[in-house]
């Protein structure tokens, strides 16, 4: 793990929580180390963290911590040598119609209905199923660095726009797009929306000239989370450094 005496944060305090269940390892704890205060965490500030494997869930800016553990991978994409696989590529001509819009953070019903009616379809009996308006806001709609909605609907039909199909949260950084959250339309089993955002954000991050996306933790172990090697090639911090991690 990245020493923080590393980083050009000397102005940052850092804790660790108090143990927790484990939400991807089931049996398990964990505990998270918090970079406070929040208001210090501006974009470039945050883009170093997320080089050393933190994430944010609002203002809140964390990075795994667990006692005997270290399942929790931190990714990113090298996105000009990304290769999609035959089953990305028909993810991204299915959903091709699919129209993309990118808006500044802000509150919309239609958007929270859609998570509520994802969070209890993928995630019931998780931290998230019950989540009110002022936890969605918290969790998506609070950030201090540069942060997009994109929602995706179907092509629209005469005035009207389309069905809202997904939505994801996304950060732009100096060095790269962090994704955040994406939800999206349950209702289709073989829609791959999940597949089609990130590859979108790779997209995105190649118009930009960035040269990474960041997805978050890999848990090999995980089945919610260990889909992110399928996306090749993808790199994980490990041992303090960015490495390359094997496919499926």
């Amino acid at each position: 793990m990245t020493q923080l005496k590393e980083l050009p944060i000397t102005e940052l305090q850092f804790y660790a929580t108090a143990p927790y269940p484990c939400s991807y390892l089931p049996g398990r704890t964990a505990r998270s180390q918090v970079a406070t205060p929040s208001h210090l965490i501006h974009a470039d500030l945050y883009g170093e963290l997320v080089n050393a494997g933190f994430r944010r869930s609002g203002l809140y800016t964390y990075r795994p911590y667990c006692n005997e553990c270290n399942a929790c991978t931190a990714t990113r994409i090298p996105v000009k040598d990304f290769a999609p696989n035959r089953s990305q590529k028909r993810s991204w001509k299915k959903h091709a119609g699919l129209e993309a819009r990118v808006l500044n953070l802000g509150y919309q019903e239609e958007h929270f209905e859609l998570y509520q009616h994802y969070q209890n379809e993928r995630h019931a009996g998780g931290d998230k199923d019950q989540d009110g308006q002022d936890q969605y806001m918290q969790f998506l709609l609070q950030s201090r660095v540069n942060s997009r909605i994109v929602e995706f609907r179907d092509g629209p039909h005469d005035t009207h726009p389309g069905r809202l199909r997904m939505v994801s949260m996304i950060d732009i950084l100096e060095q790269g797009i962090s994704s955040v959250y994406t939800f999206f339309d349950t209702s289709n089993a073989s829609a791959s929306y999940g597949s089609f955002s990130i590859l979108w954000q790779i997209q995105q991050a190649l118009e930009l000239d960035l040269p990474f996306l960041y997805l978050g933790y890999y848990i090999q172990d995980s089945e919610k989370m260990a889909y992110k090697a399928k996306f090749q090639p993808i790199e994980g911090l490990i041992d303090d450094h960015w490495q390359p991690i094997v496919g499926p």
